[in-house]
């Protein structure tokens, strides 16, 4: 069984071209020859071998392989115990991304998931998504993430972060959590309280990294959300101060001459002028 798709257009960093199931004959093989797209297969029983990059892994039952895109390789099935398998052929910009996170690669192409009745639930599923007319190709992608969401939990631990690069990776979430959340009331505790940390020691870190107070960089990023915003005439400047985290509108008009050196309906007046 094999179904083939047409391109996703809607879900371009990561989509399914193809699944389906096989239980294999004696022998049966497939190759030499490439994809243009990767394909992970899965073995649900039997043996086989898969060779690639001058290598071959003899697999069973809980292994599968990573085809990579445009590279040569070759599988077959045993002649005595044939393997029995499911695949997903899929692509998009984010697709080496997570399997470098499930430890899959060119270089490192073996699967090791001995859960085979999760990954034949995905493909079931998968396959019942017909019923689907207008969202059929949302959920496939879904089950997608959620398939490759699997391999990386399941996949090998991170080595362990430098201390130098954690404190990046603090600084980063700071900021990610502030471009999320600047539009609700939220305060450095929150931020703090979020990633982690003690309060102090964050803002040390930020200060550290950025130049400028985790404080002052929560006010200058509203601010400039506010500036933005300028440009909507359908909002009011109370309208646009709530929108960034500022409910008291003097509040935000102060704020905002302190940052800008003018006042928010000065500021519009001179940007539209």
């Amino acid at each position: 069984m094999i179904e083939y798709l047409s391109r996703n257009k809607q879900h371009s960093e990561l989509y399914l071209t193809q699944f389906g199931r096989e239980e294999c004959v004696s022998c049966h093989f497939h190759g030499p020859a490439v994809r243009t797209h990767y394909l992970l297969h899965y073995i649900l029983d039997g043996e086989g071998i898969f060779k690639v990059g001058g290598k071959q892994y003899k697999l069973g039952k809980g292994q599968g392989f990573l085809i990579c895109p445009d590279v040569i390789t070759y599988y077959q099935a045993d002649e005595t115990h044939p393997w029995t398998y499911c695949w997903v052929g899929f692509n998009g910009p984010l697709s080496e991304v997570l399997l470098k996170q499930a430890g899959l690669s060119l270089t490192s192409p073996i699967l090791y998931y001995e859960k085979h009745d999760q990954i034949a639930e995905y493909l079931q599923l998968m396959t019942e998504s017909k019923d689907y007319r207008k969202a059929r190709e949302t959920r496939l992608t879904g089950l997608l993430y959620l398939l490759l969401s699997t391999l990386v939990e399941h996949g090998p631990t991170a080595p362990p972060v430098h201390k130098e690069s954690r404190a990046e990776i603090y600084v980063e979430q700071a900021r990610d959590f502030i471009e999320l959340n600047y539009a609700q009331k939220i305060t450095i505790e929150d931020l703090a309280r979020f990633i982690g940390l003690n309060r102090s020691y964050l803002c040390s870190l930020f200060k550290q990294r950025m130049n400028i107070s985790l404080q002052d960089y929560l006010i200058r990023f509203r601010i400039n959300k506010a500036c933005e915003m300028m440009g909507n005439e359908k909002l009011s400047i109370a309208d646009i101060s709530r929108s960034v985290g500022y409910l008291d509108p003097l509040l935000f008009s102060k704020t905002f001459k302190k940052i800008k050196g003018v006042s928010p309906k000065q500021y519009r007046l001179e940007r539209d002028a």
